[in-house]
């Protein structure tokens, strides 16, 4: 299979140039100035291009709670927001503790052949917060491990954690929340458990990557760790950047102007590795009910496009890096870069596009959105993953 997309603005974490880039047999074959090639072509003027997002948190609810979301409408609304590899948290139903449940996962997402996907095991045994034995079970397929919607409460238990980690060279996607006091006070919650686990990697040496950090507090104590050499990344979700003083129900919540400010210059000062969206979709009940979530990942790109690039924080090539380049890094996946042998993932968007966010027109089965009736610029035309055509927006030029 062959694609040429000609003449467009392609961006990366390093490059902003004007032309064409072929892909064959799923690989970024070539790209620069007037590419000749004979098979089915894009036009891409006055759009850009580039490598396709990759979310390191989301939850796709397979199996067990598919009347939230399923993999197949999970992955329809990844390649509707320019996505083309997600990593799948663990609280499914049964809570993914084992192989099977990681095959289940990979099986059914290579049969639908849409998106790429990584399946997240959970840290403790059924989230029971204290076994460990099941992690010695897991094969090379497994790169990270997670309890995410509950902190580790013992001490001990996330120790024996991360030495294990260590040993298995695994990653832990640590949610911070400290479930004794966040009834009480949601900031100290997320703060002492960042700052416990941030130093019991120093001591043991673990990778360790933050999820969803919102505040400010938690921001400056990741950049101290980092001043000082600590084996630790972390995400911000696009709700935490662009929301303030909201009491949209979500976990950890929408926090204050000053932090989202302190998130910000995390992200300028490269404090901040990625953006996740923690995509969260609920049905219409369990919202009501009070569930914690945003269905996110359809609206990520112009929500940060929009509040980071064309407020002029940040430039589109870092953008690329913080939804493209680190996490196809830290995932160690061959994604998030327009270069030559890397897979043909690539995202065609209008940044000159005004988008008004309508939650009823997700994909997702998620309707849940505290971003309905905003409006923010750069949309998603086209999904393209390893030189197929997986999302279109119906408007791009396509010369067969």
């Amino acid at each position: 299979m062959e694609i040429l997309i000609k003449d467009i603005r392609m961006i990366d974490e390093t490059k902003d140039l004007q032309g064409d880039i072929y892909i064959k047999d799923g690989k970024i074959e070539d790209y620069g100035k007037d590419l000749d090639y004979n098979c089915r072509t894009i036009e891409g003027k006055n759009l850009v291009a580039m490598p396709s997002f990759i979310d390191m948190h989301v939850h796709f609810r397979e199996p067990g709670y598919t009347y939230k979301e399923d993999i197949y409408t999970g992955s329809q609304a990844a390649l509707k927001g320019g996505y083309t590899l997600v990593n799948l948290m663990a609280n499914t139903d049964p809570i993914c503790s084992n192989m099977e449940i990681v095959d289940y996962v990979l099986n059914r997402s290579m049969k639908l052949d849409l998106v790429d996907i990584h399946q997240t095991v959970s840290i403790t045994k059924n989230f029971d917060g204290k076994t460990l034995d099941h992690l010695d079970s897991l094969d090379n397929s497994v790169r990270f491990i997670s309890d995410d919607g509950m902190g580790i409460k013992s001490n001990l238990i996330m120790y024996k954690a991360m030495v294990k980690a260590k040993d298995r060279d695994l990653t832990i996607i640590a949610h911070e929340e400290d479930e004794e006091i966040v009834e009480m006070d949601t900031r100290l919650s997320e703060n002492i458990m960042t700052f416990r686990d941030i130093y019991l990697s120093k001591l043991t040496g673990a990778k360790l990557h933050l999820a969803h950090v919102s505040t400010k507090e938690s921001i400056e104590e990741v950049r101290k760790a980092k001043k000082e050499g600590a084996n630790i990344t972390c995400e911000v979700t696009p709700h935490h950047i662009a929301l303030y003083d909201n009491d949209y129900r979500v976990n950890p919540p929408i926090r204050e102007i000053d932090d989202v400010k302190a998130i910000i210059q995390g992200i300028v000062d490269g404090t901040v590795d990625t953006i996740a969206t923690d995509h969260a979709p609920h049905s219409k009940e369990d919202k009501e009910k009070g569930a914690p979530g945003i269905s996110g990942i359809e609206t990520a790109f112009p929500i940060c496009y929009t509040t980071l690039v064309r407020s002029g924080k940040i430039s589109l090539n870092r953008l690329s890096q913080l939804m493209s380049g680190t996490p196809g890094k830290l995932m160690e996946f061959n994604k998030g870069k327009i270069k030559k042998g890397y897979d043909g993932d690539i995202v065609l968007v209008d940044l000159n596009k005004k988008i008004l966010i309508n939650g009823d027109n997700f994909i997702s089965k998620g309707k849940n959105t505290p971003f309905n009736g905003k409006e923010f610029y750069g949309e998603v035309i086209a999904t393209i993953r390893k030189g197929e055509v997986k999302y279109d927006g119906g408007i791009i030029v396509d010369n067969r």
